[in-house]
């Protein structure tokens, strides 16, 4: 009985040697696939966090509104300031710019999370230019000629650009240090827990970056005559500063949860150079 060598299979050896070249496509084009969809996402969070600080800025403290009043029992009354209530009443009153902040503290965060300090610190840059560049567009428009018998509402671009000057200007000398500051203790303290305790940096950033914001912007809108007559004491300033920063606190606490599912959802994208993941990418 004679054994003969087995015979070569073509079909065999062309999907072997197919195979590498087939894998390496399909590999470079997931990676392609998932570096346009971290670039959307990334666009997106600076989209989200540039629209809010431009609209914040000219609305600002054109109007201030109440969230929410309430009556303070008798026993807690010596422990609540006098400033901060009216008698018996404490109301959440609020400048309507602030209200789209809160978005704000969760796209940046997210942005720090996921793409590390360099691009956080690109978007506090981005939006401090952004803010010189609209006050260049409105005073370019404001100083040009109106042509009469056609502008609509000439007295209502007056008064929107004068408060937009103040609050922008305000809010610039402001934006730029509590923001900055915010990515500084944000990484801080990402090092310090090697990428645990998601909610210690989200909270401990954003709650000491807007105590330096909140004082700041509201001090120059006082000393910048920009905000109510009515606002003319430090008593009254320091109303607006507590009415203001308690917001923000509480904003950043109710956003937590947000911030924990969103890393989690968005953790495939994931580039921080620091190496820290909250998450294991290969969970789930």
């Amino acid at each position: 009985m004679s054994i003969h060598a087995a015979e070569p299979n073509p079909v065999t050896e062309h999907n072997h040697s197919a195979h590498p070249e087939s894998y390496g496509r399909m590999g470079e084009d997931r990676r392609e696939r998932q570096r346009y969809h971290r670039d959307v996402l990334f666009l997106t969070l600076c989209a989200i966090f540039l629209t809010a600080l431009v609209m914040g800025n000219i609305i600002g403290t054109t109007k201030f509104v109440t969230l929410f009043s309430l009556t303070i029992p008798d026993w807690l009354l010596p422990l609540v300031p006098g400033l901060v209530r009216s008698g018996s009443t404490y109301a959440m009153v609020i400048p309507v710019g602030l209200l789209a902040f809160p978005v704000t503290f969760l796209a940046t965060d997210l942005v720090s999370e996921l793409f590390g300090r360099k691009r956080a610190q690109l978007l506090v840059w981005v939006g401090f230019f952004m803010n010189i560049f609209m006050i260049i567009v409105m005073s370019v428009n404001a100083w040009l000629p109106n042509a009469f018998g056609v502008s609509g509402g000439l007295e209502l671009f007056d008064g929107v650009y004068s408060f937009f000057i103040g609050n922008t200007i305000a809010s610039m000398l402001a934006y730029l240090t509590a923001q900055s500051i915010d990515v500084r203790l944000f990484h801080f303290w990402k090092d310090l827990t090697k990428g645990k305790h998601l909610w210690l940096r989200n909270n401990a950033s954003t709650m000491i970056s807007q105590m330096v914001d909140t004082v700041a912007i509201m001090s120059i809108l006082y000393f910048a005559g920009n905000l109510s007559e009515s606002v003319n004491t430090f008593g009254a300033l320091l109303i607006l500063i507590v009415n203001a920063y308690l917001f923000k606190f509480f904003a950043a606490l109710f956003d937590t949860p947000l911030f924990y599912a969103g890393v989690k959802l968005l953790r495939r994208f994931e580039e921080d150079p620091s190496g820290y993941r909250l998450y294991d990418e290969k969970a789930g």
